[in-house]
């Protein structure tokens, strides 16, 4: 029979089955060596046994009272305090074994991305043929395409754009997509083509919120505020705007950048407020920007970012006739410029 790999704890832990009182000095030096074979002080309950500790002393130890605490089927963590997030993620890894992957929103944190709900799971993949089935907080994704994993502290993740994805389309709520989605884009972790390409090769299940969100980022949206303006635009029934681009006059100076632009009637929209653009603007500088709008012509809609949602169809009926007197008016002989601001 193969020694133990304890062998100065094996005669205090073990015994015929029965539970053994130990002094703390005891334990605390069978706990010490333990941690030493363990990942952030998880470990399997058959490596335990393998080192020397009984079926029946782990489980008891496991148990209120004990100092273990048992977190998924045959995964213990060698203490009585709650799992962190990263202990939560080696016991995933273990309890999923072979060459699991993290990915959704707990990869998104670990690639540094901060928006989208905060993990609830740990969500793996796994390869197709694996027979282990989800647990606890442990979520198992069987995939015939397993990414190859990129590593980050020591956890295997699955790719960025993967990632992200099989985050966004397990949930429901279109702002925590746009969020996420927007970040990632805006971080440089994946970009739109990207995101696409992923979403065509992928499951279809779930994905109808990020390919909407993706037309949107495609258009120019920066946030989830600017999102919600593009929809209410879209609801008037306008031309496609354009986002954030420079206008300048026949001369060519700079004129403004507005939040939406219409250029068929020469028409701006900006939602004034730091609340979502987090600018430093004064009121002075908002009276300026105003005051070179109507030097050359140009219509100007201004909306309190909090009327997109608690009156949105007051807002609607503002720019239809916003619109329509812009339509009435000679055009303004003013352009998108085509290189950048300035």
């Amino acid at each position: 029979m193969k020694a133990p790999l304890i062998k100065q704890v094996t005669e205090i832990v073990r015994g015929a089955g029965h539970h053994v009182l130990m002094e703390r000095g005891t334990w605390d030096r069978v706990d010490g060596e333990l941690w030493k074979h363990s990942r952030f002080g998880v470990v399997r309950a058959s490596l335990l046994e393998a080192l020397g500790i009984s079926q029946t002393t782990t489980y008891r130890q496991c148990q209120p009272g004990g100092r273990w605490r048992h977190l998924l089927p045959g995964v213990v963590l060698l203490t009585r305090s709650l799992p962190t997030a990263r202990q939560r993620i080696e016991a995933a890894l273990t309890f999923a074994k072979h060459e699991a992957v993290i990915t959704g929103f707990q990869a998104a944190r670990l690639y540094g991305l901060r928006t989208g709900p905060d993990p609830q799971f740990v969500h793996l993949l796994i390869p197709h043929e694996s027979r282990v089935l989800s647990s606890g907080f442990a979520v198992l994704e069987r995939t015939r395409f397993l990414p190859k994993a990129k590593c980050r502290d020591g956890v295997p993740l699955a790719p960025p754009t993967r990632a992200v994805l099989d985050g966004v389309r397990r949930i429901r709520e279109l702002d925590a997509v746009r969020a996420l989605l927007i970040e990632s884009v805006q971080s440089g972790l994946t970009d739109v083509d990207s995101l696409r390409g992923e979403l065509d090769v992928g499951t279809k299940r779930g994905t109808a919120l990020p390919r909407r969100v993706l037309d949107e980022i495609g258009l120019g949206v920066r946030s989830v505020a600017e999102a919600d303006t593009l929809e209410i635009w879209h609801q008037a029934g306008l031309p496609t705007p354009h986002r954030n681009v420079v206008i300048v006059d026949a001369d060519g100076a700079y004129i403004g950048m507005p939040d939406t632009w219409c250029d068929e009637v020469g028409l701006a929209w900006e939602i004034d407020s730091n609340e979502f653009h987090y600018s430093k603007d004064t009121y002075a500088r908002t009276l300026e920007r105003n005051s070179r709008y109507a030097s050359v012509g140009i219509s100007v809609v201004q909306t309190l970012p909090s009327r997109l949602r608690t009156k949105p169809d007051a807002v609607i009926a503002e720019l239809r006739a916003a619109y329509a007197a812009a339509q009435a008016r000679t055009r303004p002989a003013v352009s998108i410029k085509t290189t950048g601001a300035t």
